[in-house]
């Protein structure tokens, strides 16, 4: 049996793939709490598929490949076939996604949780299988039963532990620790399913074709960068669109709509002129239809008098 590596660059790639196990499993559960939250079943499932793509595509597939860029056969290289990589990719995501369907509508109830997670765990598991069967090597690849059901018993647990925080937990300091839980789990089947393999190495052999592993490492950042922004962008206009809009996608008045108001003349000349207290008084009365008081009879003019006769001044005789 040839000697296999599984840390070849040391810590690096375990750390990398915690952490893209963590940030997928994060993202995911944040999308499952936004999910439960909804207020019709389509909005619903759009958080649930953002919810497959962020555990599915970035906690599962890349910590995978993440960490299977640490592998190594220092007697032989090693390539990758992208239809198979492809596929492991396609098995993560959708088995992730019909298990957060299930769960995510209707009553929670242990048995359905139960059971999407044996679905979600067997989905998982071919997605690891399916991965390591892209592995190119001059060479037979033997696996350790035991390990092997190990590796499979770990991914449904994991399955269904990650399918229960998604419809119970809430709050930042639960979702964190139950990611952190999560990533756990998912590096823990990994490396679990990764010791049951031994190579067999056929000397004389040519190299197969295929992907070198340290090309795939700029798809993997392109991938990772893409799922976060993609998830990041899609849930932002989802909860745009729930902010903004009822339940059926029509806008709603709240505290970021304002009724209207109806005109009035005080409203329009109040920047424009400022009023004497008896034109206001006559503009309240008419933007609150208070009758106006109808002018009184008009008092008719008096005749001016007649003028008095001169009196001639009296004359003195001598």
């Amino acid at each position: 049996m040839a000697d296999v590596h599984h840390f070849t660059y040391g810590v690096f790639n375990p750390i990398a793939a915690y952490m893209l196990a963590f940030l997928g499993s994060f993202l995911g559960l944040l999308c499952t709490g936004r999910a439960r939250d909804a207020r019709n079943r389509g909005r619903r499932n759009r958080w649930l598929v953002i919810a497959a793509f962020a555990i599915g595509g970035g906690g599962i597939w890349l910590m995978h490949f993440s960490a299977m860029l640490g592998f190594d056969v220092p007697a032989s290289p090693v390539r990758y076939d992208l239809g198979m990589t492809l596929l492991s990719l396609a098995f993560a995501v959708l088995t992730v996604g019909i298990g957060l369907l299930l769960v995510g509508h209707g009553r929670r109830s242990v048995p359905k949780t139960m059971a999407a997670g044996v679905l979600t765990g067997t989905g998982v598991i071919a997605m690891h299988y399916t991965g390591m069967e892209g592995i190119r090597l001059p060479a037979t690849i033997h696996y350790s039963l035991p390990l092997m059901v190990a590796s499979a018993l770990i991914a449904i647990a994991a399955s269904t532990v990650a399918l229960w925080f998604a419809v119970s937990v809430r709050g930042a300091v639960k979702i964190t620790g139950a990611a952190a839980v999560m990533a756990v789990a998912v590096c823990g089947m990994h490396y679990t399913g990764m010791a049951a393999m031994s190579v067999e190495l056929h000397p004389g052999a040519p190299v197969p074709d295929g992907i070198r592993p340290l090309s795939m490492l700029v798809p993997i950042i392109l991938i990772t960068t893409a799922t976060i922004v993609g998830v990041a962008l899609s849930a932002l206009q989802a909860m745009t669109e729930e902010e903004f809009t009822d339940g059926a996608g029509t806008p709603k008045r709240g505290v970021h709509a304002e009724s209207p108001q109806p005109w009035s003349l005080k409203q329009s000349s109040a920047g424009a002129m400022r009023l004497t207290p008896a034109a206001r008084a006559v503009v309240g009365n008419r933007n609150t239809g208070a009758a106006r008081p109808s002018p009184g009879p008009r008092p008719s003019p008096r005749p001016a008098a007649a003028p008095s006769p001169a009196v001639p001044p009296a004359t003195s005789g001598s």
